[in-house]
This record gives structure tokens, C-alpha cells and sequence, in this order.
């Protein structure tokens, strides 16, 4: 499901995780070589994503039989 980004917070072992409009969070980390999120290491760059649109994957996906 389609949701916006409101906010940043970081976890209890200092990893970012951005907070949803849906009410859910989604870690978004930067662990070289694997996973390559540089922008989440500096105010500034996460303060660009703020209102972006984020894919929720804590919501169920909805088939329509048609």
C-alpha cells in the first residue's frame, strides 16, 4: 500500500526508520555494500524525503476477483 513519509526516528540499536502516514515504520538503512541509503546519514538528506511516497508492506495486499 501506497503511504507518505511524516518523519524520522532511530531504532534502540541507532538504525533509521521512517514513520508512515498509515501509522506503520519502515527501517531504512545505510549497510554498505548491501544496502546503499547514504541520504539517510545526515539531517538533511532525510529531511528532502519527507512527504514522499513509501510502499507499506505491513498492509495486506487486496486481489479483486473480477
Amino acid at each position: 500500500m501506497k503511504t507518505i513519509i511524516t518523519g524520522f526516528h532511530q531504532d534502540e540499536i541507532k538504525d533509521w526508520v521512517t514513520d508512515l502516514s498509515c501509522g506503520h515504520s519502515r527501517h531504512f538503512r545505510h549497510n554498505s555494500p548491501f544496502q546503499i541509503r547514504e541520504w539517510v546519514t545526515s539531517p538533511q538528506s532525510r529531511d528532502t524525503y519527507v512527504e514522499f511516497e513509501s510502499e507499506c508492506r505491513l498492509h495486506p495486499h487486496v486481489v479483486l476477483d473480477l
